[in-house]
């Protein structure tokens, strides 16, 4: 169930992952991508195309097509993914949507989600693709079993 992020920047997030942890530097066809973390083919191909448009993968067309990453897996944060699917709008709204939310003129829950969603942007920002490599290949190990 998500949570924070839409079910397209979830799908996007295991995506770049899955490109990042992929050794060779060939492209990933996104059959491959929809196969190993079960995601409807037509949907991911939808999500590469605009990650593809934000910068952070490349496509090549053609029988020989697919994806790869567009920038070194160190250059990328989970943040960048999240940002360029879902904005940045959690990180800046209120979490019960009431409009002019600040410290002056709280939420019931605005001290509370401040304190999560500063948690979770760090989280976002702290660790590079590359960092994550290994606990990635340990779930898609998991995936594929």
């Amino acid at each position: 169930m998500t949570v924070i992020f839409s079910k397209k920047c979830e799908y996007g997030l295991q995506a770049i992952l899955y490109l990042a942890a992929n050794d060779n530097s060939d492209v990933v066809k996104s059959e491959e991508i929809s196969h190993i973390l079960n995601i409807p083919k037509e949907f991911i191909s939808k999500i590469l195309q605009s990650l593809t448009e934000s910068g952070l993968v490349y496509s090549k067309k053609g029988k020989s097509g697919g994806f790869a990453l567009a920038k070194a897996p160190n250059k990328i944060r989970l943040i960048d993914i999240v940002t360029a699917i879902d904005g940045m709008s959690m990180f800046n709204n209120c979490v019960l949507g009431f409009p002019h939310c600040s410290p002056d003129h709280p939420c019931p829950l605005h001290e509370q989600w401040g304190e999560l969603r500063t948690k979770a942007y760090n989280m976002l920002t702290d660790e590079t693709l590359d960092q994550l490599k290994e606990k990635t290949l340990k779930k898609i190990g998991h995936l594929k079993n």
